[in-house]
């Protein structure tokens, strides 16, 4: 019997390795997908290396009565594992978390007193800063914002973090239907522009320069347009768990 168990355990070893082997184009070109999405620093080697550890995982861990192909899986997994290395290696400097925190709690100061949408002019002058300084911080921020929707927010200034519940994890807190309704109403009430940057960012997967040619702004500016949605959001999502 053990003999039969041993021929067993070495045939599920190939037949996994063979699984592995067979997907492996999948992370490469998931990989590649997302570091068009990302600053530049983010390297595609590293990004298949967390993923080829993602396929791997999602070969020992796949159970086929669950009703999912593999593909569907481990394409999850692969993308999960990337993104979890990416915010593992964070390097943004703590002043630029401090500087979005500080412009996030501005925005939801000016549109609580003024009930509309903060403009950067005004969110420039309450940081007693020019324009230009302003741009920069958005600018600066852009380089660790989110790269999906399940991600907004992700890492210090987190917009799910900031909804109370230590006791699940960001994707436990996602599958819930009315913390992606909030989200969802809070994309819905930004203004035109940054929705319209939102929206093709993340439901038509365009990159940020891709963005700036529908739009015919430069890249740059779409960089520091999506960074002022995020913080908005980030305000009025704060704003919405306090009430």
């Amino acid at each position: 019997m053990s003999l039969i168990m041993k021929k067993l355990d070495v045939y599920h070893q190939y037949e996994k390795q063979d699984t592995v082997e067979k997907h492996a184009p999948m992370v490469k070109r998931i990989a590649y997908h997302l570091k068009s999405r990302m600053p530049a620093n983010i390297q595609v080697d590293d990004l298949i290396q967390a993923g080829m550890i993602g396929l791997l995982e999602a070969a020992n861990n796949y159970d086929a009565t669950q009703g999912a192909s593999f593909e569907t899986y481990a394409s999850i997994r692969v993308r999960g594992a990337m993104l979890d290395d990416v915010r593992k290696n964070d390097w943004a400097p703590r002043s630029v978390h401090r500087n979005s925190r500080r412009v996030a709690e501005v925005v939801r100061k000016i549109e609580n007193e003024k009930g509309r949408d903060a403009r950067g002019t005004e969110i420039a002058e309450a940081l007693d800063m020019d324009i230009e300084e302003y741009n920069r911080i958005l600018q600066d921020a852009s380089g660790h914002k989110i790269l999906s929707f399940e991600d907004i927010g992700s890492g210090e200034e987190s917009l799910i973090n900031s909804i109370p519940n230590p006791q699940s994890g960001l994707l436990d807190v996602l599958q819930k239907d009315d913390i992606k309704s909030l989200v969802a109403a809070a994309i819905a009430s930004l203004p035109e522009r940054e929705r319209l940057v939102m929206a093709l960012y993340y439901d038509e997967e365009l990159n940020l320069r891709e963005i700036g040619a529908v739009l015919g702004v430069s890249e740059s500016r779409v960089s520091q347009i999506h960074s002022q949605a995020i913080i908005r959001l980030q305000a009025r999502l704060a704003q919405i768990i306090k009430e």
